[in-house]
């Protein structure tokens, strides 16, 4: 296993396997299958090459797992998800690693405590990397052996675990990211190369709203293509009338709110999450941080500069929400901003018929917030930054999870968690759909989350 970082080829390598992975279509053959597993899981290596085999074991924070921990539970989950209920070949590293692998899935056991992932030495990377290909052996016999009457089932099983392990894909940026931070300055080591995520400069067009004139419309997942079970089933809302501003809100909008205390103002903040804020001694979002007195933005490029064009990200729901309350104080004459619903995001981005920006998504590997460029009514929806909704993480009308054990990955969660909308610069393009919900916890700030205003 090669750890010496040689950190501008290796990352134009992971690009091409993640475009490669795009470029091939999901489909029942044996053989595209096969062949877009195998890509998929390339891209799982060559993202994490450039690390040192230390950054592979650090574990900064508890929703923060170390690389080495995702690279192996990517694996396991092939293993507990589609090798054992189609009788694929057994390993005795699948008994002894099972403990330490297991996410959070009650139906096959105890587990590590999340938190404790970073404690551990082994199993080894070098372990870990061997029990990965082990595993890959085993599925493309499993794929090439399987009968035809059920192939469609191990199919369906293998997309399951490819799209779990493309979201992984991204956590490995953020976890990354979040890792490489927490060196000293002076000892930090950038991921990327210096160039690969500047700003175009210059300020932003000023904010404009676009307003759509609501009524009922229909959400959720529609079409033959595989989704998670969260975005179904296609369902009809109501939406009152109501505009969405046509950009996501920058670093220079935020930093007015900074200057204008809003850190330090409790009426802007709902209860938890000035609690938050106070327990966590937030300033500012985070990875931004004062050099001889300026704002400068920790990237997977470096410490950079703040730019002010750029979309403010790393933000908590707590945050975003604060923030639309002193906008709305601040500007009247724009009247009372808020989050969208993530149906009303939905609505704007279906009726718009949006694109995505150029450079958005993983596969250019620019791993940072764009500023929103070309004409179009509204910019930046997909595949720039997780945009916050004002929506619970809750069940839609009619939903039934997924069957068997994988009945435990979304329907279980949808307890006190927001939903956020819209992809991030290192999401997976062929990962994400307009309909696809991202959830996490009001307080998470790692994700490359930021927020679009909308107001009624």
């Amino acid at each position: 296993m090669r750890t010496t970082p040689n950190r501008r080829d290796d990352a134009g390598l992971a690009r091409r396997c993640f475009k490669q992975a795009a470029e091939t279509a999901r489909t029942s053959s044996r053989e595209d299958l096969l062949a877009h597993f195998q890509r998929v899981r390339a891209a799982s290596v060559e993202m994490c090459r450039p690390l040192t085999a230390e950054t592979y074991r650090i574990q900064p924070a508890e929703e923060v797992s170390p690389p080495w921990w995702n690279l192996g539970h990517t694996s396991w989950h092939y293993v507990r998800a589609a090798l054992e209920p189609f009788g694929g070949r057994r390993e005795p590293e699948d008994d002894e690693f099972d403990f330490v692998l297991n996410s959070y899935y009650a139906v096959f056991g105890e587990r590590l405590a999340r938190g404790r992932r970073g404690s551990l030495s082994k199993p080894t990377t070098e372990e870990i990397y061997a029990y990965r290909a082990s595993v890959d052996r085993r599925v493309e016999e499993l794929l090439m052996q399987i009968s035809e009457e059920r192939l469609d089932e191990l199919a369906f099983r293998l997309v399951v675990g490819m799209n779990h392990e493309q979201q992984h894909q991204e956590l490995f940026y953020t976890e990354i990211k979040n890792i490489l931070a927490q060196n000293p300055p002076s000892l930090r080591a950038a991921y990327l190369p210096s160039d690969a995520s500047e700003s175009t400069g210059g300020l932003p067009d000023p904010l404009r709203f676009l307003e759509f004139s609501g009524g009922l419309s229909e959400f959720g997942h529609a079409g033959p293509e595989w989704c998670w079970d969260n975005e179904l089933p296609r369902h009809k809302h109501f939406l009152a009338p109501f505009a969405l501003a046509d950009r996501l809100t920058t670093n220079g909008e935020f930093l007015a709110f900074i200057e204008d205390g809003g850190y330090q103002r409790q009426l802007l903040w709902l209860d938890n999450g000035w609690n938050a804020a106070c327990e966590q001694a937030w300033k500012a979002p985070l990875y931004w941080e004062r050099v001889d007195g300026e704002w400068h933005n920790w990237t997977l490029a470096g410490l950079r500069p703040l730019a002010m064009d750029e979309p403010a990200c790393h933000l908590s729901f707590y945050e975003a929400d604060a923030f639309t309350r002193w906008r709305s104080e601040t500007f009247a004459d724009e009247g009372s901003v808020r989050l969208p619903t993530e149906r009303e995001w939905e609505h704007a981005a279906r009726r718009m018929e949006c694109q995505a920006d150029a450079g958005a998504f993983l596969d250019l590997g620019r791993l940072h917030p764009r500023p929103a460029t070309g004409t179009a009514p509204l910019r930046q929806m997909f595949g720039v930054a997780w945009q916050w909704t004002a929506s619970y993480y809750e069940p839609y009308p009619g939903y039934q999870s997924f069957a068997g054990d994988l009945a435990e990955y979304n329907g279980k969660f949808m307890d006190n968690q927001r939903v956020l909308r819209g992809g991030s610069c290192a999401t997976p393009q062929d990962h994400f759909r307009v309909t696809y919900r991202n959830f996490w916890p009001a307080v998470t700030r790692f994700q490359f989350t930021g927020l679009r205003l909308a107001r009624n």
